[in-house]
């Protein structure tokens, strides 16, 4: 079994003053760390998701990625900012420091947060919840290890959750 390291997120949160939904992760996984970039996992379906919820090509380089999110008015960023963490497993995550998302908000036209997936959604609840305000809404997870959900379930929901913000 590895063991737990204790990590610091390494990257910025794609945002801008006119993005008005803030979609949260938990963590950057192992092959999100080594791109230095968020959902850095190819199995990770993230990136083809929103590509078809807005009718746009993949994105393939950062750049490109960054453009997407910030074209439709969304951000992203993850939960936690530091914390011990054994790989990529979320259920690993402990001795959280979390991100200033209020910060975040306050700067941006952020009216709506989504977590990706539960344990996004729970840390969000525990760590977070108090300093924004701000409920988030809890989506299906876009990571591999959510195999019991398929691209078009998941399309189904989010596609929902970003265009018609239906809760």
């Amino acid at each position: 079994m590895d063991a737990y390291q204790t990590l610091d997120h390494t990257f910025e949160p794609v945002w801008d003053t006119k993005s008005e939904i803030l979609i949260l992760g938990t963590f950057p996984s192992v092959k999100s760390r080594e791109n230095h970039f968020y959902y850095g996992n190819p199995q990770n379906r993230f990136w083809k998701l929103i590509a078809r919820i807005y009718g746009e090509q993949l994105p393939l380089s950062i750049e490109e990625k960054k453009s997407l999110i910030l074209r439709h008015r969304l951000a992203i960023w993850d939960v936690v900012a530091k914390c011990d963490i054994v790989g990529s497993s979320d259920s690993s995550i402990r001795n959280v420091v979390p991100a200033d998302i209020a910060g975040l908000i306050k700067q941006s036209s952020i009216r709506t947060v989504i977590a990706n997936g539960t344990k996004a959604y729970e840390l969000y609840q525990r760590h977070q919840l108090q300093l924004t305000g701000m409920q988030a809404h809890k989506l299906p997870s876009t990571s591999p290890a959510n195999a019991a959900w398929s691209l078009e379930r998941l399309e189904a929901v989010w596609r929902n959750a970003l265009l018609e913000q239906v809760w």
